[in-house]
């Protein structure tokens, strides 16, 4: 250990110490949560009750319900009785199939005020079950900065003030690692989190989760963006999370037929092998395959999602970013996973900030990286877009989030709402890299307009208004944001039901939802208000599924069958559905079928919206959407358009475009499709089973057996 490490470790107070013994799990589970209250320095172990269990199956289920218990209806998300929970579910961890190691983060949001869970892989959610817990809840506010350490050996915990260690993402870990690691083997098995200085002053923190690269012999880093995560973290004053286990081997999930599980992952790694390379080229270009096909769609947020596609996007396509990545290494990030999407950038030199100069490496870009750092506001330099994914990292500020206000930023400055005196001299005219970076750096420093634009979207767009600075009904329609979540990166104008997978989330526009457009808008496989209400009961509630288990969605959908054409229902990919049924079973002992296993969500999801609505939200006015969303909102973005939009006013208005000004078109096409997002609520809602005010019936509810004393209280005045 370096003398630099041994000057860290020996400035560390240790506040509590707590032993316990590792109980190994049965069947996916330890049946316990980990407790710790930073503020008081209690630490405990709950056992799981088997309602718990029965009801809400783990991961992002747990994590609701233990957050529900803790907090009140009124509690804030820097009050200290706010949690943060974290956990796998049954299926994270084991190694046999591709896709099994992500965990869920839930806490309520600072932007939202509602709960956010937020979907991440590397190790730390596997490795805690195996130290003996299938959640960890965090609560309280400590008096100076802290870590925790999950010895999942010895059977300890430790909470110890950290008052020299980095705050960044990128030094910290190392840091950490170096600390805690035996040698150089014993790397693999950390699981850290960690978030960064901007997490400090803004309300879009996100949190890092650590996996090791053995090939590299790097730390590499997964996000659980969206929402605030990091920013609730370093309220409390934590600094990092670590876990450590002795290794990962056999069948640590203890699963009731292990040979089951191994045939299904032998069957979806031949397809992986057989078909990734003509069908999403996951294993060379992860994510980023997306680029060109959302453009040539014309589905690419381009200019804050005035438009879908851009002449220059070719200067981002997925083959640019094949040539930055490095190739022939497996890139997974869960081990077993065959999936390998997992791309990074080694070597990249960075141009500007604190660590310019450095040769460093970047985890991506992903799809929603190069959207939004790139094409929605009107960037298409890729090595500007690799160095602001790495700051955004290592500062911890969600990729999606930055690039969404970046854009509305850009497009504010177009109109005059904002100028260079608002912005502090920062010139934020489309395409403008280096203002971009700048007000990055900002935000890390705590500086300046970095510090208005790290309030998000939402807060923003209120401020310009009360400012007087811009107009309001503008503002509300280009400011992409519903619930107070900036929309994540695809353009929804022309697909309606891919309008209600965002704008109906539960916790804001995301789309790990659902992701209609293709079935909606190219394919056109659900004409009708009953096809999209019925698409959008199915994939919310099967996406949900991967929340409680543990599980990443890629596998699922991004790598099929060949002969998945030829089925009823392609889009549901049914083998792989059925994969997931029998391996769920094969882990847990039970013998559930594909219906049970949207039970299982449903349940889960009907309480998110009645906490939701304990908390004040939840009806149907927060599903609204800004404009921006469903249609053209300028005569610009009209008229850029202009050929596809009269079409629609001639043949489904029955209207003549010729003898209409563009405003007059614009006008008859917004009440149209403000007309039809309003039909599509009403048949989603019946669909779900809800009232028209978008509220869990109490026949549902029990229907779903989720009629628990504690939910009825709370949707019953609104029946």
């Amino acid at each position: 250990m370096s003398a630099n490490v041994q000057e860290l470790k020996a400035a560390h107070k240790l506040l509590k110490e707590f032993f316990y013994k590792v109980k190994p799990l049965y069947r996916g589970y330890t049946d316990q949560v980990l407790y710790i209250n930073v503020g008081t320095k209690e630490v405990k172990i709950k056992d799981v009750p088997p309602l718990m269990k029965e009801k809400f199956i783990g991961g992002k289920g747990y994590g609701l319900k233990l957050l529900w218990d803790a907090t009140k209806p009124t509690t804030k998300w820097n009050d200290p009785e706010n949690e943060i929970v974290i956990g796998s579910g049954p299926i994270g961890g084991i190694t046999q199939y591709s896709g099994a190691g992500k965990s869920i983060v839930v806490t309520i949001s600072p932007q939202t005020d509602i709960v956010i869970d937020s979907n991440v892989g590397g190790f730390f959610g596997p490795y805690l079950k195996f130290s003996g817990f299938d959640s960890i809840e965090i609560q309280g506010k400590a008096e100076k900065d802290v870590i925790i350490y999950i010895d999942g050996v010895n059977g300890k915990i430790e909470i110890f003030e950290a008052p020299l260690e980095a705050l960044d993402s990128w030094q910290l870990p190392e840091q950490l690692t170096e600390m805690f690691a035996e040698n150089e083997a014993d790397k693999k098995n950390l699981g850290i989190i960690s978030t960064g200085p901007a997490a400090d002053h803004t309300l879009i923190g996100m949190l890092n989760f650590t996996f090791y690269d053995p090939k590299r012999k790097k730390i590499r880093l997964k996000q659980a963006g969206r929402g605030g995560t990091g920013t609730v973290f370093r309220d409390k004053k934590i600094k990092a999370i670590v876990c450590k286990i002795p290794g990962v081997k056999g069948n640590l999930n203890n699963v009731a037929n292990l040979e089951a599980i191994m045939e299904r992952g032998r069957r979806l790694n031949k397809e992986i092998r057989e078909y990734d390379d003509v069908q999403c080229q996951m294993r060379s270009k992860g994510t980023a395959h997306l680029v060109e096909i959302m453009n040539d769609y014309d589905l690419l947020p381009t200019k804050n999602f005035k438009y879908g596609s851009h002449p220059d996007a070719v200067r981002i396509h997925s083959d640019v970013w094949k040539s930055y990545f490095t190739q022939g290494i497996p890139d997974g990030c869960w081990i077993g996973c065959n999936l390998s999407c997992a791309k990074a950038v080694d070597g990249f030199e960075l141009k500007t900030g604190p660590f310019k100069g450095q040769k460093v490496i970047v985890d991506g870009p992903e799809y929603e990286t190069v959207a939004g750092l790139g094409s929605n506001c009107a960037i298409f330099d890729p090595e500007h877009i690799i160095e602001t994914n790495f700051y955004c990292d290592v500062y911890g500020i969600c990729t999606i989030t930055f690039g969404t206000i970046t854009a509305f930023i850009m497009e504010c400055y177009e109109y005059g709402i904002l100028n260079k005196e608002r912005t502090g001299g920062l010139d934020l005219t489309w395409g403008n890299g280096p203002a971009v970076l700048e007000m990055l750096h900002q935000m890390a420093r705590g500086e300046g307009f970095g510090k208005i634009a790290g309030m998000g979207v939402q807060k923003m767009k209120e401020m310009f208004i009360e400012k007087g600075w811009g107009d309001a009904n503008l503002l509300n329609d280009i400011a992409m944001v519903n619930k107070g979540l900036e929309y994540s990166q695809y353009v929804s104008k022309e697909s309606l039901a891919q309008q209600g997978g965002y704008a109906m989330t539960n916790k804001g526009p995301q789309h790990d939802e659902a992701w209609l457009i293709f079935m909606d808008m190219v394919n056109n496989h659900i004409p009708t208000f009953e096809d999209k209400a019925e698409a959008l009961h199915y994939f919310p509630m099967f996406r949900t599924w991967f929340g409680l288990q543990g599980l990443c969605k890629l596998p699922w959908n991004d790598i099929e069958p060949a002969d998945n054409h030829l089925t009823d229902e392609p889009a549901k990919v049914p083998e792989h559905v059925d994969n997931y049924v029998t391996i769920y079973n094969a882990v847990t002992g039970s013998n559930i079928d594909k219906h049970e296993l949207i039970r299982q969500s449903e349940r889960v999801y009907n309480f998110q919206r009645i906490f939701n609505i304990r908390r004040g939200y939840g009806t149907r006015k927060y599903d609204a959407q800004p404009y921006r969303a469903a249609g053209p909102v300028t005569v610009e973005e009209y008229e850029s358009r202009a050929e596809r939009y009269d079409k629609q006013l001639k043949e489904i208005l029955g209207l003549d475009p010729s003898q209409m000004t563009t405003e007059e078109k614009i006008k008859a096409l917004r009440k149209y499709r403000e007309q039809r997002y309003e039909q599509l609520l009403d048949a989603v809602y019946k669909r779900r089973g809800w009232n028209s005010n978008g509220v869990p019936t109490i026949e549902h509810l029990k229907n779903i057996g989720m009629d628990l004393p504690e939910l009825i209280e709370v949707v019953k005045p609104l029946q």
